[in-house]
């Protein structure tokens, strides 16, 4: 029988963290349950421990450290990972888990279905679908929920991960990691509930959501390099016809070139825009190579399978 760890990234999480463990407990008693805590100020750990959890620590601070660390540390055969505040539905976990089974799947997540405004606030709702959007119009859509903090995964998509975000962009990267090496996933409608009494949110709609953005650009530059180095090329010589063209009428109408330094100025944002648009391809052929590597190393670990 396949092996399941449920991994909970905690950061004062003391009025949820039990409720989480509990319910999880509840539906998968088979499973060994981490609580990974995040320097927090209040009670997480002891109330994790007494709930039942495997507590464990991770003192660089941000939901991409603690994963990471728990990718690095916990084998299993199928992992769940799930925020500790206890807005998403631990009685989905079988379903999720089944999904990924029978499909022969490496990654399930757990798409927000919800009717109470305050726990997936509007902004977060259209936040998301931005983002989503941004990231499946460059890399595939096969997702709705990217964002999302409940998820299943195989043995081969952890061990393969190389986890280099820090704070909540990680479910950018899970996303984009899948879509880049074409894993086989899907998508599973959950309930999502507003947060306990007492429990508050640690996401930031502006700042967590331009750490994203920043994310998504950083990605695009690293695994679509011609595409975005290209473009960029493409603006900069578009910029160097706007701004050299004056010059380059005058000289055709009267043999005279009056305005130097603005020749000199289009010539060299030409100059740029061609070595951009070459950058774009060698870096190109190196992603290439990158990513058939991180695809073996991906196939070096078996798929779980049902039995």
């Amino acid at each position: 029988m396949a092996s399941v760890a449920v991994l909970v990234p905690c950061y004062n999480e003391e009025k949820s963290i039990e409720h989480v463990v509990r319910g999880f407990r509840d539906s998968l008693p088979d499973a060994r349950i981490y609580v990974c805590d995040n320097n927090s100020t209040d009670r997480t750990k002891e109330v994790a421990e007494e709930a039942g959890a495997i507590v464990c620590t991770e003192p660089q601070q941000g939901k991409g450290n603690v994963v990471r660390r728990m990718f690095a540390d916990i084998d299993a055969d199928i992992y769940v990972l799930v925020d500790g505040d206890n807005t998403y539905e631990a009685a989905a976990a079988p379903r999720l888990i089944s999904t990924l089974v029978d499909g022969t799947l490496d990654m399930v997540t757990g798409c927000r279905v919800t009717e109470i405004r305050e726990a997936y606030r509007p902004g977060h709702v259209l936040g998301n679908k931005v983002l989503t959007g941004l990231v499946t119009s460059v890399f595939g859509r096969r997702t709705r929920d990217m964002l999302s903090g409940y998820r299943v995964f195989s043995r081969r998509f952890v061990k393969s991960f190389p986890a280099l975000s820090r704070g909540f962009e990680i479910e950018t990267e899970l996303t984009v990691h899948a879509l880049e090496l074409r894993m086989p996933i899907a998508d599973v409608d959950t309930a999502y509930v507003d947060r306990l009494p007492g429990s508050n949110s640690k996401l930031s709609t502006f700042r967590d959501g331009f750490r994203i953005l920043r994310m998504i650009v950083s990605l695009v530059k690293e695994e679509r390099p011609t595409a975005f180095f290209a473009g960029l090329g493409g603006l900069l010589a578009v910029l160097a016809v706007v701004v050299g063209w004056p010059v380059v009428a005058e000289f055709l109408e009267t043999g005279l070139v009056p305005r130097l330094p603005t020749a000199v100025l289009a010539a060299s944002i030409m100059v740029i825009a061609v070595l951009s648009t070459m950058a774009g391809l060698i870096l190109g052929t190196v992603t290439l190579g990158r990513r058939e590597m991180k695809r073996l190393h991906y196939l070096q670990t078996p798929p779980v399978r049902s039995r």
